[in-house]
């Protein structure tokens, strides 16, 4: 029984399993080592299941725990050239680290179809995944800021997506916390996709054969899942497609607390 398990989804801290209980790939591994050993036990997931990391990018919410897990696991992480220059300069892994290239991707020891795609953000070179077994497509996308041909011919066909909805704009534009450059970044092309951008492309995603829909990376300042569900579910209702028939919609909490999906 395969199962999508957002070990954690925000701002702070993003890392998603893909797989069963005796194997499957993380995404990302933005949390702690220890919370994320206790975030896979939760939903039946030891970390001996883990076979791989695959990172999408370098920024520390979603790499926080590949240092624990370089130095004292024999997992082994891939990543773009551009990333693992960046985990090596920033000294997020230790210099004697293994990182392998994306060009190794399909040697993964999973019984999936493993796929990469470049994503738009503000890093070296922030990558997306697709990974097939079965019959199903599983994609993994996260901070984007806006669907280009590349995901969208990525994702596309894909039965089971985790996708970003990070801010809701009125939120966003009224945080005084927030000061306009950082506004600014966060809504721009190489910043997060908004629910309403979320939304518009969850309809094509739904009217391609995606019947699984998760939302995740929400700002806990500029969002809520509330929002993020509900902007979702209003576009693909005003396209006739309707929750519980045409698709099934979550949103991945910010921890997991034993909650995943099955597919």
């Amino acid at each position: 029984m395969a199962k999508v398990v957002p070990v954690c989804s925000s701002s702070k801290g993003n890392s998603v399993f893909v797989g069963d209980s005796t194997s499957g790939v993380l995404v990302d591994a933005g949390c702690s080592f220890k919370a994320l050993r206790e975030g896979l036990a939760l939903c039946g997931i030891p970390f001996e299941a883990v076979k791989a990391v695959l990172v999408t990018h370098e920024h520390i919410d979603h790499t926080k725990a590949l240092g624990q897990i370089t130095k004292r696991t024999s997992v082994p992480v891939y990543a773009s050239d551009g990333t693992a220059r960046r985990l090596f300069s920033d000294k997020l892994v230790e210099q004697t680290a293994v990182i392998h290239p994306l060009s190794e991707i399909k040697s993964v020891p999973v019984d999936m179809d493993i796929d990469f795609f470049h994503t738009p953000h503000d890093a070296a070179e922030s990558v997306g995944y697709t990974l097939k077994f079965g019959e199903h497509k599983v994609a993994c996308c996260t901070d984007l800021g806006y669907v280009t041909d590349e995901v969208r011919d990525n994702l596309l066909g894909s039965d089971t997506v985790y996708i970003e909805a990070n801010y809701d704009p009125v939120l966003l534009k009224g945080n005084p916390k927030y000061p306009p450059y950082l506004k600014t970044r966060i809504s721009g092309d190489h910043g997060h996709l908004s629910n309403g951008c979320s939304a518009e492309f969850c309809r094509e995603l739904v009217a391609k054969g995606a019947s699984r829909l998760i939302l995740g990376h929400l700002s806990q300042e500029n969002n809520s899942p509330k929002m993020a569900y509900e902007a979702v579910e209003k576009t693909l209702k005003t396209a006739g497609m309707s929750c519980g028939v045409d698709f099934t919609l979550d949103v991945a909490p910010v921890v997991t607390q034993g909650k995943y999906i099955i597919i």
